[in-house]
Protein backbone atom coordinates (compact mmCIF):
# COMPACT_ATOMS: atom_id res chain seq x y z
CA UNK A 1 0.00 0.00 0.00
CA UNK A 2 1.25 3.45 -1.33
CA UNK A 3 1.88 5.24 1.96
CA UNK A 4 1.06 8.98 2.27
CA UNK A 5 3.42 11.91 1.71
CA UNK A 6 2.10 15.45 3.16
CA UNK A 7 3.21 18.26 1.10
CA UNK A 8 3.12 22.15 0.76
CA UNK A 9 2.22 23.28 -2.28
CA UNK A 10 2.45 27.28 -2.90
CA UNK A 11 -0.66 28.51 -4.94
CA UNK A 12 -0.89 31.58 -6.06
CA UNK A 13 1.80 33.63 -3.78
CA UNK A 14 -0.28 32.28 -0.67
CA UNK A 15 0.58 29.13 1.10
CA UNK A 16 -1.94 26.43 1.46
CA UNK A 17 -1.66 23.04 3.55
CA UNK A 18 -2.36 20.21 1.03
CA UNK A 19 -2.23 15.97 1.47
CA UNK A 20 -0.71 14.20 -1.62
CA UNK A 21 -0.11 10.81 -1.66
CA UNK A 22 2.53 9.21 -3.73
CA UNK A 23 -0.54 7.79 -5.95
CA UNK A 24 -2.06 11.22 -6.17
CA UNK A 25 2.03 12.70 -7.62
CA UNK A 26 1.75 9.65 -9.86
CA UNK A 27 -1.44 10.58 -11.58
CA UNK A 28 -0.06 14.12 -12.18
CA UNK A 29 3.22 13.23 -13.53
CA UNK A 30 1.02 10.61 -15.53
CA UNK A 31 -1.40 13.36 -16.47
CA UNK A 32 1.03 15.46 -17.57
CA UNK A 33 2.75 12.91 -20.14
CA UNK A 34 -0.59 12.38 -21.59
CA UNK A 35 -0.78 16.21 -22.00
CA UNK A 36 2.30 16.40 -23.20
CA UNK A 37 1.90 13.90 -26.18
CA UNK A 38 -1.31 15.24 -27.06
CA UNK A 39 -0.49 19.13 -27.02
CA UNK A 40 3.19 20.15 -26.50
CA UNK A 41 6.20 20.53 -28.33
CA UNK A 42 8.08 17.96 -25.85
CA UNK A 43 11.86 19.34 -27.49
CA UNK A 44 11.00 22.98 -26.05
CA UNK A 45 9.95 22.08 -22.15
CA UNK A 46 12.40 22.91 -19.96
CA UNK A 47 14.88 21.04 -18.17
CA UNK A 48 13.31 19.04 -14.59
CA UNK A 49 15.41 21.53 -12.54
CA UNK A 50 14.08 23.81 -10.20
CA UNK A 51 10.74 23.69 -8.11
CA UNK A 52 7.40 22.34 -9.46
CA UNK A 53 6.42 26.25 -8.76
CA UNK A 54 9.59 27.30 -10.94
CA UNK A 55 8.93 24.68 -13.56
CA UNK A 56 5.68 26.21 -13.98
CA UNK A 57 6.46 29.43 -14.74
CA UNK A 58 9.04 28.61 -17.35
CA UNK A 59 6.90 25.87 -18.90
CA UNK A 60 4.42 29.34 -20.21
CA UNK A 61 7.59 30.96 -20.58
CA UNK A 62 8.95 28.02 -23.04
CA UNK A 63 5.78 28.04 -25.28
CA UNK A 64 6.18 24.27 -25.22
CA UNK A 65 2.43 24.20 -24.89
CA UNK A 66 -0.62 25.93 -25.60
CA UNK A 67 -2.29 27.94 -23.00
CA UNK A 68 -3.06 25.94 -20.02
CA UNK A 69 -5.46 25.59 -17.14
CA UNK A 70 -3.52 25.83 -13.81
CA UNK A 71 -4.57 22.24 -13.19
CA UNK A 72 -2.89 21.19 -16.66
CA UNK A 73 0.13 23.77 -16.53
CA UNK A 74 0.59 21.29 -12.83
CA UNK A 75 0.27 18.42 -14.36
CA UNK A 76 2.61 19.11 -17.01
CA UNK A 77 5.16 20.46 -13.80
CA UNK A 78 4.95 17.30 -12.29
CA UNK A 79 5.80 15.25 -15.52
CA UNK A 80 8.86 17.29 -16.22
CA UNK A 81 10.30 17.33 -12.71
CA UNK A 82 9.22 13.54 -12.73
CA UNK A 83 8.79 12.27 -15.60
CA UNK A 84 6.77 8.84 -16.34
CA UNK A 85 6.14 6.98 -12.94
CA UNK A 86 5.17 3.97 -11.61
CA UNK A 87 4.37 2.36 -8.58
CA UNK A 88 5.85 -0.86 -7.21
CA UNK A 89 7.34 -2.09 -4.15
CA UNK A 90 8.33 -0.21 -1.04
CA UNK A 91 8.93 3.50 -1.42
CA UNK A 92 10.83 6.12 0.53
CA UNK A 93 8.35 8.06 2.87
CA UNK A 94 9.17 11.74 2.86
CA UNK A 95 7.44 13.96 5.73
CA UNK A 96 5.92 16.60 4.34
CA UNK A 97 8.50 19.41 5.98
CA UNK A 98 11.90 17.58 5.38
CA UNK A 99 14.09 19.38 3.53
CA UNK A 100 17.24 18.90 2.06
CA UNK A 101 19.93 19.68 4.30
CA UNK A 102 22.09 20.44 1.30
CA UNK A 103 20.00 22.78 -1.00
CA UNK A 104 16.85 22.95 1.29
CA UNK A 105 14.24 22.43 -1.17
CA UNK A 106 10.78 20.14 0.34
CA UNK A 107 12.12 16.76 -0.95
CA UNK A 108 8.45 15.06 -1.21
CA UNK A 109 7.71 16.85 -4.08
CA UNK A 110 10.36 14.88 -6.17
CA UNK A 111 9.39 11.12 -4.76
CA UNK A 112 11.01 10.12 -7.96
CA UNK A 113 14.70 11.86 -6.52
CA UNK A 114 14.05 11.18 -3.30
CA UNK A 115 16.99 9.58 -1.47
CA UNK A 116 17.60 8.66 2.53
CA UNK A 117 20.00 8.77 5.28
CA UNK A 118 19.81 7.86 9.18
CA UNK A 119 22.65 9.25 11.86
CA UNK A 120 22.62 8.87 15.26
CA UNK A 121 19.02 7.97 14.99
CA UNK A 122 17.77 11.37 12.96
CA UNK A 123 16.93 11.27 9.66
CA UNK A 124 17.84 13.03 6.39
CA UNK A 125 16.10 13.11 3.43
CA UNK A 126 17.83 14.36 -0.01
CA UNK A 127 15.83 15.30 -3.41
CA UNK A 128 18.98 13.95 -5.34
CA UNK A 129 21.82 11.45 -5.13
CA UNK A 130 24.06 14.09 -6.00
CA UNK A 131 23.14 16.17 -2.95
CA UNK A 132 22.99 12.91 -0.89
CA UNK A 133 26.27 12.19 -1.68
CA UNK A 134 27.54 15.98 -1.16
CA UNK A 135 26.72 15.16 2.66
CA UNK A 136 27.60 11.93 2.75
CA UNK A 137 31.23 12.77 1.52
CA UNK A 138 32.05 16.81 2.05
CA UNK A 139 31.63 16.32 5.95
CA UNK A 140 33.33 19.28 6.90
CA UNK A 141 29.99 21.52 7.14
CA UNK A 142 28.06 18.29 8.37
CA UNK A 143 30.33 16.60 10.72
CA UNK A 144 29.69 13.38 11.53
CA UNK A 145 31.06 9.98 12.03
CA UNK A 146 30.31 7.70 9.50
CA UNK A 147 30.53 4.73 11.46
CA UNK A 148 26.99 6.22 12.92
CA UNK A 149 25.26 6.04 9.66
CA UNK A 150 22.50 3.08 10.40
CA UNK A 151 20.90 3.12 6.73
CA UNK A 152 21.38 4.84 3.48
CA UNK A 153 18.90 4.38 0.89
CA UNK A 154 17.94 5.86 -2.95
CA UNK A 155 14.99 5.53 -5.27
CA UNK A 156 15.07 2.83 -8.14
CA UNK A 157 14.16 5.48 -11.14
CA UNK A 158 11.81 3.28 -13.03
CA UNK A 159 9.68 1.72 -10.12
CA UNK A 160 10.84 4.60 -7.15
CA UNK A 161 11.08 1.14 -5.35
CA UNK A 162 13.20 2.00 -2.25
CA UNK A 163 16.43 0.15 -2.38
CA UNK A 164 19.81 0.37 -0.67
CA UNK A 165 22.38 3.09 -1.57
CA UNK A 166 24.97 0.83 -1.57
CA UNK A 167 23.92 -2.03 -3.45
CA UNK A 168 22.20 0.52 -6.13
CA UNK A 169 23.54 0.74 -10.04
CA UNK A 170 24.22 4.93 -10.37
CA UNK A 171 24.28 6.17 -14.09
CA UNK A 172 26.38 9.42 -14.27
CA UNK A 173 25.11 12.41 -16.00
CA UNK A 174 22.70 11.55 -18.29
CA UNK A 175 20.54 13.62 -20.58
CA UNK A 176 17.81 13.96 -17.46
CA UNK A 177 17.90 16.40 -14.93
CA UNK A 178 16.56 15.87 -11.57
CA UNK A 179 15.71 18.94 -9.52
CA UNK A 180 19.40 20.19 -8.90
CA UNK A 181 20.25 19.33 -12.16
CA UNK A 182 22.92 16.70 -13.34
CA UNK A 183 22.42 13.96 -11.22
CA UNK A 184 23.80 10.15 -10.68
CA UNK A 185 20.64 8.37 -11.37
CA UNK A 186 20.14 5.20 -9.43
CA UNK A 187 18.57 1.80 -10.30
CA UNK A 188 18.25 -1.56 -8.31
CA UNK A 189 19.94 -3.33 -11.29
CA UNK A 190 22.64 -3.55 -13.28
CA UNK A 191 20.09 -4.41 -16.61
CA UNK A 192 18.21 -1.03 -15.89
CA UNK A 193 20.82 0.97 -15.55
CA UNK A 194 22.49 -0.09 -18.41
CA UNK A 195 19.45 0.20 -20.97
CA UNK A 196 18.99 4.04 -19.26
CA UNK A 197 22.48 4.71 -20.27
CA UNK A 198 21.63 3.65 -23.69
CA UNK A 199 18.58 5.27 -23.94
CA UNK A 200 20.19 8.77 -22.18
CA UNK A 201 23.66 9.34 -22.80
CA UNK A 202 24.74 8.49 -19.36
CA UNK A 203 28.79 9.03 -19.34
CA UNK A 204 29.37 6.14 -17.09
CA UNK A 205 28.12 3.63 -14.55
CA UNK A 206 29.15 3.17 -11.24
CA UNK A 207 28.38 1.58 -7.83
CA UNK A 208 27.93 3.82 -4.64
CA UNK A 209 31.83 3.08 -3.62
CA UNK A 210 33.35 4.41 -6.80
CA UNK A 211 31.39 7.43 -6.22
CA UNK A 212 34.20 10.20 -5.82
CA UNK A 213 34.28 14.05 -4.55
CA UNK A 214 35.34 14.88 -8.15
CA UNK A 215 32.29 12.69 -10.06
CA UNK A 216 30.12 15.02 -7.64
CA UNK A 217 31.37 18.60 -7.93
CA UNK A 218 32.16 17.86 -11.40
CA UNK A 219 27.90 17.21 -12.22
CA UNK A 220 27.54 21.23 -10.59
CA UNK A 221 30.33 22.32 -13.52
CA UNK A 222 32.83 23.20 -11.12
CA UNK A 223 36.62 21.51 -11.17
CA UNK A 224 38.48 20.30 -8.16
CA UNK A 225 41.72 22.02 -8.52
Amino acid sequence: MTRILLISLFLTGSLFANELSLAKIVKLSNKGEKIVKTLCNSKKLPSAQGTIEQLMGKIKTSQACPSLSRSKLEAVAYYVSNGSMKLAGKHIDVPADAKCPVCGMFVSKYPKWAAFMQINGEKYYFDGVKDMMKYYIFDGDFPYDRTHISEITVSDYYTLEEISAKEAFYVLDSDIFGPMGRELIPFKSEKSAKAFMDDHNGKAMVKFDEITDKMVMALDGIEQL
